[in-house]
């Protein structure tokens, strides 16, 4: 069988380790042959290819980021797109897709494998977002870089005495925000499922201050004040129809003087929480993942996607995992309250 595999949307750690195992294990175990499309499902739409053998895949196990490039294309806001993938699949001789990705790039998976294309998918977001899967690999390194920025925050806001906010990715879902700021001990912790009150954030600074400790915040990009919205970068839409957020943090450390008459700093995490290598987690975890991948390629048992459940890889459908998203649960956010002030 020859396999194309693909790497779409953001980048995260694990995702060369994901593609290591599948082609280790297709070749080694199964004689099958791979194909790497370039730049998510730009590389099929636009016929972008790259060899993906074992030489391709040796040492890439540490790497963070994807061999493979990865971007946001949707082929389903291309005119004629979908049938240029099934060309270009069909000229190459691919049988089969492997696409890792998050809610968009599974999301495209999940309508090709319904118009017939042979497609297995494995769960990949810092976000952990997806629903159907305890976790997905990159989420692990996310959070214990956010983590070790809180820890070295603590220092520095106690130092001069100032509110320090640290604004962590998260559209739509608070895990790295919620875990993030649990673990490095954060006074306030806000979550894009949990409007806040600035006022209470106000009040919850002005009683850290109080007891001779400076306060530490994590927001997340999608964090929303009672009766407002998003901070946004632009109000452009992307090819899936999302905004650019950001700007939550510096509006809180704005709000947070403005109020207060204490100093309040920004830190923006971004794109930190995406790069550099993988955590033994993230990387045991991508590589189970991939040698699941390949198993239900091999047994053509496609329209699926390979998910954690306790500690076991299971298979369930792609459908399952794109219809809505895994989001924090408000009995979770109450365990965190405990600790605010």
């Amino acid at each position: 069988m020859r396999i194309g595999v693909l790497t779409g949307g953001g980048d995260c750690p694990g995702l060369n380790a994901v593609i290591r195992a599948v082609v280790r294990k297709g070749i080694g175990i199964y004689g099958h042959e791979f194909v790497g499309f370039r730049d998510g499902w730009k590389g099929p739409l636009e016929n972008l290819t790259g060899p993906l053998g074992i030489p391709e895949v040796r040492g890439i196990l540490p790497r963070g980021g994807t061999i493979l490039g990865s971007s946001r294309t949707n082929p389903f806001k291309v005119d004629g797109g979908v049938d240029r993938i099934r060309e270009n699949l069909h000229t190459l001789n691919v049988d089969a897709l492997i696409a890792i990705g998050g809610e968009d790039t599974l999301g495209v998976a999940t309508k090709l494998h319904e118009l017939g294309v042979n497609v297995v998918g494995v769960p990949k977001t810092i976000d952990n977002d997806l629903n159907a899967t305890d976790y997905t690999f990159g989420f692990d390194t996310a959070l214990n870089i956010a983590m070790e920025a809180i820890d070295r925050l603590h220092t520095t806001a106690e130092s001069h005495h100032r509110a320090l906010i640290v604004e962590v990715m998260g559209r739509h879902a608070g895990w790295i925000a919620l875990q993030a700021g649990m673990a490095g001990g954060a006074n306030v912790i806000l979550i894009p499922e949990q409007p806040f009150s600035i006022d209470r954030v106000c009040a919850y600074v002005e009683s850290r201050f109080k007891s001779h400790y400076a306060p530490i915040i994590v927001a997340a990009e999608g964090a929303v004040p009672d009766g407002g919205e998003n901070v946004r970068v632009d109000r452009e839409l992307d090819a899936f129809g999302h905004v650019r957020l950001g700007g939550i943090g510096e509006w809180l450390a704005s709000e947070i003087e403005k109020r207060t008459g204490k100093e309040a700093r920004t830190t923006v995490l971004g794109h930190i929480q995406r790069g550099g290598t993988p955590t033994a987690f993230d990387r045991v975890l991508a590589t189970r993942f991939g040698l699941h991948a390949i198993d239900a390629v091999n047994a053509s048992d496609w329209g699926k996607m390979v998910a954690l459940r306790g500690t076991d890889i299971v298979r369930v459908p792609l459908a399952d995992a794109t219809t809505e998203l895994k989001t924090v649960k408000p009995e979770l956010y109450a365990e965190a309250e405990v600790f605010f002030g």
